[in-house]
């Protein structure tokens, strides 16, 4: 009995989405602005008919064989080749920039984790409030997670260059 019940209010329920949802009222105020709604309550709405919506599924396609995948992997014939040295001279650049920025990044860890004092920051005058105290202490957490992970995310691309 109790199945029967919620089956006939879920039923009831559904075709009451199913019915506000196909109503569209466009509205026109006193001043011509137009407007869409899905009540047609206000003063000026006429009903739209909306054409219904049609669902076509997706064709199946054939699997591709594995010869045709490797073969659009590889580049094309015409496609511009770099020599070894400048390759060479490439990688030698974005190392070095990579390290510059692990530089720069480890010496900001440093900096904030200086500041931060292990979880004490020196209070400063403006900070009365206790409550900006801690908020200013919890950005400080985050910007030393944060720092700690792009540390680490450029390790691991100065490891991938080896």
């Amino acid at each position: 009995m109790k199945r029967l019940l919620i089956g006939l209010i879920s039923t009831i329920a559904f075709q009451g989405l199913a019915f506000a949802q196909t109503e569209v009222f466009l509205c026109v105020d006193e001043n011509g602005k137009k407007e869409y709604k899905n009540t047609g309550a206000t003063k000026g709405c006429k009903k739209v008919e909306l054409p219904g919506i049609t669902m076509v599924p997706a064709p199946v396609l054939p699997p591709t064989p594995k010869k045709a995948q490797a073969k659009s992997a590889s580049s094309p014939a015409d496609f511009p080749k770099v020599d070894e040295g400048t390759q060479k001279s490439r990688d030698a650049d974005r190392k070095q920039i990579l390290s510059d920025e692990l530089k720069a990044e480890e010496q900001k860890l440093a900096d904030l984790k200086k500041e931060f004092n292990n979880g004490e920051p020196e209070r400063r005058g403006d900070e009365r409030n206790y409550a900006k105290y801690l908020e200013r202490t919890a950005m400080m957490k985050d910007n030393i997670a944060r720092t700690e992970k792009n540390v680490e995310a450029l390790r691991r691309e100065i490891a991938n260059l080896k």
